[in-house]
C-alpha cells in the first residue's frame, strides 16, 4: 500500500537524519540557552512590574474551533485520535513510575491511590480514565464543553470510575483563580501531579500556563508534559507526513510555530519555579501504530519536572540524590 511505502520512507529519513539533527542541536545549545535566558529575564521584569490580569489566557480560539469539530470522535480508537490512544502505552507508565518513585504504593492494583492529579486539556478523557483506574483522584479540564460532554458520557459507562474521575469545562487560569480563592482555607497548591499531554503546542500563552501550573501544584509535586520539538524534522514528519500524506491526524491540527524545543521548555519551567528531572524522546511508527522510547528528542518528547519546595534544603537534598527518573528512562529506552 502507498501508506506503507511512505511509512518506510519516513522511518528511513528519521534514522538518517537523527544523528545530524542531534549534532546540530548540541552545536546550537549554548546560543539557544543564552538567547532564551535573555528573553526570560525580560519577561520576568515585565511580569513583576505589572499585575497579571484576566487578559492573559492559555486559550487560542482557533484551536478551540478545531477541537470543537472533533469533540464526538475522541473514543474512536481507529479515527483521528488513534495515535493518542496508542500513546497511552508510554505515557501512562511514564507518569505512574515517576510518581511511585516519590509516593510509595499502598494499594496493590491501584498504586496511585491517595494522589490528586490534574489532567489539563483532557479532551474526551483518553488519559484521565487510565490514571483513575490506577487509583488516583483525577480532575480533567478542557475549555471545549462538547469534549467534556463526551468525556462524561464515556465515564458513565464505568461505574467504578465515578468516584475517582471528574471533569470540568474550564481553562487552567480559571481553575487557578478558583484555587486562589480557597488559599486562605487550604493553602495554595492542591494537586500532587499535573499532566499536560499533547497540549502545550496548542496554547496561546505558555508563560500563563507555567505560572498557573505552579500555582495549583503542591510543593514537590510533579508536572508531566508530552509535546513536539521545534525542528525541521518535526515539520516534515509531524505536519507534512502525518497530516498531509498519511492523514494520521487531521490536516491543520498543528502549527509548527507553536512547537517548542526541550531547551526552551526547560528554561520556561525553571523560570517559573520548576526543576526538570528528565526528558525522553518518543517515536511513532505509522506502520505498526505503536509508540516507542528513543534517545532522540528531534520529534516528540516527554518531560518530567518537579515544583521546587519552599524549603531550599529539601530541594538541595533532592538534587544531590540520584534521580529516580534515570532508572525509568533507561527502562523505557
Amino acid at each position: 500500500m502507498l501508506s506503507d511505502k511512505l511509512s518506510r520512507i519516513v522511518l528511513g529519513l528519521y534514522s538518517r537524519k537523527q544523528i545530524a539533527v542531534c549534532g546540530a542541536a548540541r552545536r546550537g545549545w549554548t546560543a539557544v540557552c543564552k538567547q532564551r535566558s535573555v528573553c526570560l529575564q525580560r519577561q520576568a521584569v515585565r511580569r513583576h512590574s505589572s499585575t497579571r490580569t484576566a487578559s492573559h489566557t492559555t486559550v487560542d480560539p482557533a484551536e478551540m474551533r478545531k477541537f470543537q469539530s472533533l469533540a464526538s470522535k475522541w473514543w474512536d480508537e481507529h479515527g483521528e485520535f488513534a495515535a493518542l490512544h496508542a500513546m497511552n502505552d508510554l505515557r501512562v507508565p511514564f507518569i505512574r513510575d515517576n510518581l511511585l518513585n516519590v509516593h510509595r504504593a499502598c494499594h496493590p492494583g491501584k498504586p496511585l491511590t491517595g494522589l490528586r492529579i490534574l489532567d489539563i486539556g483532557c479532551g474526551g478523557g483518553l488519559l484521565t480514565e487510565p490514571l483513575g483506574r490506577l487509583g488516583a483522584n483525577v480532575l480533567g479540564i478542557d475549555p471545549v464543553e462538547d469534549s467534556i460532554g463526551t468525556a462524561q458520557v464515556h465515564l458513565s459507562y464505568d461505574p467504578d470510575l465515578r468516584d475517582s474521575v471528574s471533569y470540568q469545562a474550564c481553562t487552567l487560569e480559571e481553575l487557578s483563580e478558583a484555587e486562589e480563592g480557597r488559599e486562605g482555607e487550604q493553602g495554595a497548591g492542591q494537586f500532587d501531579a499535573i499532566v499536560a499531554s499533547e497540549v502545550v503546542e496548542h496554547l496561546a500563552d505558555l508563560e500563563t500556563f507555567t505560572f498557573c501550573c505552579n500555582h495549583v501544584l503542591k510543593p514537590g509535586g510533579s508536572l508531566f508534559i508530552t509535546t513536539i520539538n521545534k525542528t525541521n524534522l518535526s515539520y516534515v514528519l509531524g505536519i507534512i507526513v502525518a497530516e498531509q500524506l498519511l492523514r494520521i491526524v487531521p490536516r491543520g491540527t498543528h502549527e509548527w510555530e507553536k512547537f517548542i524545543s526541550p531547551v526552551e521548555l526547560e528554561r520556561l519551567l525553571e523560570s517559573n519555579g520548576f526543576l526538570v528531572q528528565s526528558v525522553q524522546g518518543m517515536l511513532y511508527n505509522p506502520v505498526s501504530g505503536a509508540w516507542s522510547w528513543t534517545n532522540s528528542t528531534a520529534i516528540n518528547y516527554a518531560l518530567h519536572a518537579v515544583k521546587l519546595r519552599d524549603d531550599p534544603q529539601s530541594d538541595q537534598a533532592e538534587e544531590s540524590s540520584p534521580r529516580p527518573e534515570d532508572h525509568t528512562a533507561a527502562t523505557h529506552s
